[in-house]
């Protein structure tokens, strides 16, 4: 029989974390632990009240499953017993991971996928005055990070993009809204971006409102973030957006988002990989859709105070995967 723990944990961030809906200063996860016969598995997710979620409700969502789990509960299983979301994922990485130190292989190996020493991850430029985040994006660019994710909400947009591509001229840069720009003007935005040699623009409409995407050709790449959580996201969005974010505590973990990255390809959709603040537990647990992400935006540690132990490398804006990353 395995037992099973979960709880809520709190991280400090070092800096303010702002987007479009608010600020942060902690990243706040649930924490899933399985052990079976003294092997242990351990999983991460972090509740997004963007969708509804909270620790207390997350907790509750994993305690209705504890009889099933305890006597031995499939990944398979898990995917009709709860909807996608963060309590699915806690539960569903901390499964892969009892399974990676039972069979002693890696993440990488259990999965079947293959994943390069290293990725460039995108690093986040948060919400501020435009010059202090154009400081903020010199200092990132001079630290070795080449490619920076811009968070705006509906002001100041040519100011803020205009200062930071000045400080950062070879930089390549990607832009997220989150939800929080209107259908009226949007095309316009879109060819100031487009002019401005932004690489691509993330959610800049509310989930919902993803219509508006169809009336106009798109100067760059649009990626839906909020508006794509599974497999059945998909369908409604074609014709409206060229990419897609997949995050783990959005699909309810690992194994719908590698279905989703698949699906995803066959459609015709690039993959954008994506986090939320969290520590680097989360993030190993995504390094196997690497391979299949156009853009890797797994930052989330970096921004944490302290992060668990051991560490996720990232160096020169690179995630470092194979220093026991996946192992």
């Amino acid at each position: 029989m395995r037992t099973v723990k979960s709880y809520p944990e709190a991280w400090p961030l070092h800096t303010p974390f702002v987007i479009a809906r608010g600020s942060r200063t902690e990243a706040k996860v649930v924490v899933v632990e399985l052990e079976e016969a003294g092997i242990k598995g351990v999983g991460e997710a972090t509740p997004y009240a963007r969708y509804g979620e909270s620790e207390p409700l997350v907790l509750e969502q994993i305690a209705t499953l504890l009889p099933q789990l305890q006597q031995g509960m499939t990944r398979e299983a898990l995917q009709l017993a709860l909807p996608a979301g963060a309590a699915r994922n806690a539960i569903d990485c901390a499964l892969w991971d009892l399974a990676v130190n039972q069979r002693q292989q890696s993440l990488l190996q259990l999965s079947g996928m293959t994943a390069p020493d290293s990725v460039v991850t995108a690093q986040t430029v948060s919400i501020d005055a435009p010059e202090a985040m154009a400081s903020s994006a010199l200092a990132l660019w001079q630290n070795g990070a080449t490619l920076l994710k811009i968070k705006l909400d509906n002001s100041f947009i040519t100011e803020r993009l205009i200062t930071i591509r000045a400080a950062v001229p070879d930089a390549t840069l990607i832009v997220d809204a989150n939800e929080s720009w209107h259908a009226e003007g949007l095309a316009a935005r879109c060819q100031l971006l487009a002019d401005l040699n932004i690489a691509m623009l993330e959610q800049p409409l509310p989930a919902g409102e993803d219509a508006a995407l169809a009336t106009f050709i798109h100067p760059l790449p649009i990626c839906a973030d909020e508006s794509c959580h599974t497999r059945d996201s998909l369908p409604s969005l074609r014709g409206r957006y060229e990419m897609v974010n997949i995050k783990l505590d959005k699909a309810g973990g690992l194994t719908e988002a590698l279905a989703l990255a698949d699906a995803a390809s066959k459609m015709g959709f690039e993959v954008m990989l994506g986090c939320m603040l969290c520590t680097s537990r989360a993030i190993r647990a995504a390094l196997p859709l690497v391979s299949k992400a156009r853009f890797a935006d797994l930052d989330g540690p970096t921004w944490l105070a302290v992060d668990v132990e051991p560490a996720l490398k990232v160096q020169n804006g690179r995630v470092i995967i194979a220093a026991s990353a996946v192992t």
